[in-house]
C-alpha cells in the first residue's frame, strides 16, 4: 500500500508538471505578445535628408498609404545631415523593435561605406532590409532661360575653362554628387562644385541663376521643369525616362555605358524581429500595389519596385561593391 501510494504521488507530480508545460507552452512570451500586437504605437519613418526633396516626398507618399491602408500611425522624422548619415546612423542605433525605420537609398547604403573613411554604421550588419520602394534616374537641369540645351552645350562652354561653370547637387557622395563627377570624368571637363544641404535652398539657387547646372533626382525637380521654370539636358539612366521623353541619355549623347541611378527602400534595425519584418513587407507591397500610389510615383519620374526583404538583401551587398568601383575610379572626394 505504501508502494502504491508513493507511485500515485509520483504520478501526480509528473502529470502536474506535465500539464504546467503545456500551459507554459501555450501562453505567449513578452516578446510573442509585442509582436502579435503590432503595432501598438505610432511608426517612425526617418527620412535621413530635409523636407521637399525626392526621398521626402517619397517616404511621405507611402506612410499616407500605410497609415490609411492599415489604420496604423505613420511619422515620417526628417533627419538630415553628413549626406544622410546622421539619420540612417539614427536609424540603425534605435531599438530593433519594428517601431523606428528609414528610408535609405544608394547614396547613403551603397556610397557612403566607402565615400567616408568612419562611417558610424555598417549597411550590411547594422541595418535588416525590409522593402524595395522605387528607384530614378539623375537628371542634369538648368535654368529655362539657360544658353545651354544639351550636355554637348556643357562640354563646349567647358572645356579648358576648369571652374568656368557651376554645378549644383544636394549632398557630398549622393548618386547626384557621383553622377555628376562621372559625367565631368567622361567628358574631360571640370565643374565647380556646389554641395548644398538640401533640395530646397538648391532649387532657388537654380531657378534664380545663381548656379548654372544641377544634378538631381527627377522627382526632385519635375514639379519645375513642368512649369517651365527649368528645363533638362541629359539624364543618367540606360533609357530615357516616360517623363522626360524628349530628353537624350548620356548613353544616346556619346558616352556609351553610361549609367546611374538612384533606389530607395526601407530598412529597419538589425535584430528587428523576422515576423515584424515581414509584416510590414507584405503592407509596404501592398501600398505600391495602390494605383494611387504608383501613379503618384510614376508621376514624379520614378519606377515602382517592391518585392521581398531578401531580393532588397540581395541588391544591397550587390551594389556596395558596385558603387565602390564607382568612387575610385571616379575619383570623387568629400573634400
Amino acid at each position: 500500500m505504501p508502494v502504491l501510494s508513493s507511485l500515485s504521488r509520483s504520478f501526480g507530480a509528473q502529470l502536474c508538471a506535465a500539464l504546467l508545460g503545456l500551459a507554459s507552452a501555450a501562453i505567449p512570451t513578452g516578446a510573442a505578445l509585442a509582436q502579435a500586437a503590432y503595432p501598438a504605437k505610432p511608426i517612425r519613418l526617418i527620412v535621413p535628408f530635409p523636407p521637399g526633396g525626392g526621398t521626402d516626398m517619397i517616404a511621405r507618399t507611402l506612410a499616407q498609404k500605410l497609415t490609411d491602408q492599415n489604420k496604423w500611425n505613420v511619422i515620417v522624422d526628417n533627419r538630415p545631415g553628413a549626406g544622410g548619415n546622421l539619420g540612417v546612423d539614427a536609424a540603425a542605433k534605435s531599438p530593433a523593435d519594428g517601431y523606428t525605420l528609414v528610408m535609405g537609398q544608394t547614396s547613403n547604403l551603397a556610397i557612403n561605406p566607402t565615400l567616408y573613411p568612419k562611417l558610424p554604421y555598417d549597411p550590411l550588419k547594422d541595418l535588416v532590409p525590409v522593402g524595395l520602394v522605387s528607384s530614378s534616374p539623375i537628371v542634369m537641369a538648368a535654368p529655362a532661360n539657360s544658353p545651354f540645351k544639351t550636355f554637348a552645350d556643357v562640354v563646349a562652354a567647358s572645356k579648358g575653362k576648369p571652374d568656368a561653370l557651376t554645378l549644383g547637387y544636394s549632398g557630398n557622395g549622393t548618386v547626384a554628387h557621383l553622377a555628376g563627377e562621372l559625367a565631368e570624368n567622361a567628358a574631360g571637363i571640370q565643374l565647380r562644385h556646389i554641395p548644398y544641404k538640401g533640395a530646397a535652398q538648391a532649387m532657388t539657387d537654380l531657378v534664380g541663376g545663381q548656379i548654372d547646372l544641377y544634378m538631381s533626382s527627377v522627382p526632385t525637380l519635375l514639379g519645375q521643369v513642368r512649369n517651365g521654370k527649368l528645363k533638362v539636358l541629359a539624364i543618367t539612366s540606360a533609357k530615357r525616362s516616360s517623363q522626360l521623353p524628349d530628353v537624350p541619355t548620356l548613353a544616346e549623347s556619346g558616352y556609351k555605358g553610361f549609367e546611374a541611378v538612384t533606389w530607395f527602400g526601407i530598412l529597419a534595425p538589425a535584430g528587428t524581429p523576422a515576423p515584424i519584418v515581414a509584416q510590414l513587407n507584405k503592407a509596404i507591397n501592398a501600398a505600391l500595389q495602390q494605383p494611387d500610389v504608383a501613379d503618384k510615383l510614376r508621376s514624379e519620374g520614378g519606377d515602382v519596385l517592391g518585392g521581398s526583404a531578401e531580393q532588397f538583401s540581395a541588391l544591397l551587398k550587390a551594389e556596395v561593391p558596385r558603387w565602390a568601383k564607382i568612387v575610385k575610379d571616379s575619383g570623387a572626394s568629400l573634400d
